[in-house]
Parts: structure tokens; C-alpha cells; sequence
């Protein structure tokens, strides 16, 4: 699929920059399943009809699988990643359910200067 060919439908893909705030934690699922997960903040300025404004936010990330645990090893916070992947969520009855992203690559990013995160 090329950058102009349209995306499936329905589409839920995800790409996003930011800062690693704590230490990636690891478990083990019922299922068997290795899960690290860690908060990611990302801070930008976004066209918002006639104004830009700036948008900063945390956000959980989950890393599921064991070939996708390399990635999250080593990350420390204050590393900029750019982290692939989808919207999902955590918890099973709807009052308890909060919004993730579920990671399929997660790429350092060069350490550069980031709008309004620390």
C-alpha cells in the first residue's frame, strides 16, 4: 500500500512521537502472553481550524508478544520514540475500560528538542 492509496476501511493505524515517562514494566498474561507497558507523553502544536494550538498528553502504551519485548527493553525515561501501532483498550466492562495504544514497532528517536515536555 503506498502513502495515496486508501487505507482498508475500517482504519485504525497510529503513529506518534514522545518522551518515555517511566520504565517499561513486564508481566505475563493468563493467556501466556509477555505484556511491557509503559506512558508515553507527546506534546506538539496542531492546526485547530483558524489557530494552532499546542496538544500535550500521557498516554499507555502496551508491547504485546515476545518479538516485540527487544523494543521495549532498555527504554529509560526521557528517551524520544516514535511508537507504531493501534487504539485499543484495557479492561472488560465499559466503566472500566481506558484507552491504549497497543504497539506493533516502536523506533528511538533521535534526542531532539520537544514542545512543552519535560
Amino acid at each position: 500500500m503506498t502513502a495515496d492509496a486508501p487505507a482498508p476501511w475500517p482504519d485504525n493505524r497510529l503513529a506518534i512521537t514522545g518522551v518515555v515517562v517511566d520504565t517499561p514494566e513486564t508481566r505475563t498474561s493468563p493467556g501466556g502472553v509477555t505484556v511491557s507497558q509503559f506512558t508515553l507523553e507527546h506534546g506538539s502544536e496542531q492546526p485547530d481550524g483558524e489557530a494552532t494550538r499546542k496538544t500535550r498528553f500521557r498516554v499507555r502504551v502496551h508491547v504485546r508478544g515476545k518479538a516485540l519485548q527487544a523494543s521495549a527493553v532498555g527504554l529509560q525515561p526521557g528517551d524520544p520514540v516514535r511508537v507504531f501501532g493501534h487504539l485499543g483498550h484495557t479492561g472488560y466492562r465499559p466503566e472500566q475500560q481506558r484507552l491504549v495504544i497497543i504497539a506493533r514497532r516502536i523506533q528511538p528517536e533521535p534526542h531532539q528538542e520537544t514542545q512543552g515536555v519535560e
